[in-house]
């Protein structure tokens, strides 16, 4: 079924428009919005690791939710914007700016059903800065409008403690902590007889890489054949249990933290941007913000 790895109750598509319009308290609501890609992981992982962690992530957090936070998953994005890794076959990419429309036109469509608060759990390395374009994009024409963008591994997580030194420093696709999370999550998708460690050099630039990992431009074929850049081979499905609990306890934790956030609201209008208050509910009449009509010389909905 559609929902995947997410508690169906917790899966926001399953509910029909009305049950959807009488939500209680959809101000403080959370919308997750898992997003993946597909692109090659090497020979022992499948090309959909990134929206299978994603997802997969996304759904063990709602599910240990406590019952009184409010929160839904949205169907991820599966595509990315994957260019780095077009010399492999299976890499399906769209361009950044299909992307970032993608992703704001879905937060649209968030905010027109009453909800103000969307937490973009992203799980490609490839396309952070798309989605924060996009949630900044969406901040710009609606000020009480709370957009998060995070990265699926930028939370407390269990990871490092399997990881060595060489790992920690130059992994950055297809290695251990991938591995073994995929081993917890698709264990039948993952082939550890294929499995073979390829790290990259050291950069060679402490100044602007302390850490030795590439600061410059790369694409996955600059560092071999194999797509692979880091070391699976030590990864188990434990290591990978141990780490899904963890990153699923953080992202529960801060799910509910961004429920209870009082944030700030700008009611000043943004240049160029027509605003919207209200939702399309039949109790929350969608109107223009009145100062940002004024602004762009926008007659107000309802006028007509």
């Amino acid at each position: 079924m559609l929902h995947g790895y997410c508690p169906p109750k917790r899966f926001l598509p399953y509910l029909s428009w009305t049950d959807i319009a009488a939500l209680p308290d959809k101000a403080d609501t959370v919308i997750v919005l898992p997003a993946g890609s597909i692109e090659q992981h090497g020979p022992h992982l499948p090309c959909a690791v990134d929206a299978v962690i994603a997802a997969g992530v996304v759904g063990h957090a709602l599910a240990r939710l406590p019952g009184d936070v409010p929160a839904f998953a949205l169907a991820p994005i599966t595509y990315g914007k994957s260019c780095e890794h077009l010399h492999f076959p299976g890499t399906l990419t769209i361009e950044g700016p299909t992307l970032q429309a993608t992703v704001t036109e879905i937060g649209e469509s968030v905010y027109r059903a009453g909800f103000r608060k969307l937490l973009i759990v992203n799980g490609h390395g490839g396309q952070p800065q798309v989605m924060e374009m996009a949630a900044r994009e969406l901040r710009l024409r609606h000020g009480d409008y709370v957009v998060v963008p995070h990265f699926t591994w930028r939370v407390p997580h269990a990871a490092g403690r399997y990881l060595s030194d060489s790992e920690r420093r130059l992994a950055m696709h297809a290695g251990h902590a991938e591995t073994a999370l995929m081993l917890a999550l698709a264990p039948d998708t993952v082939h550890m007889a294929r499995a073979a460690p390829h790290l990259p050099p050291d950069f060679g630039c402490p100044t602007l890489s302390p850490d030795g990992r590439p600061a410059a431009a790369w694409t996955a074929r600059d560092f071999g054949p194999s797509g692979v850049i880091g070391d699976p081979t030590p990864a188990t499905a434990e290591q990978g249990r141990v780490i899904l609990e963890s990153l699923a306890d953080s992202w529960a934790k801060g799910i509910t933290e961004l429920h209870q956030l009082q944030w700030i609201e700008r009611s000043a209008p943004t240049w160029g941007r027509a605003h919207w208050n209200g939702d399309v509910s039949p109790a929350g009449r969608c109107k223009r913000n009145s100062k940002a009509c004024a602004t762009a010389g926008l007659r107000q909905a309802g006028d007509a």
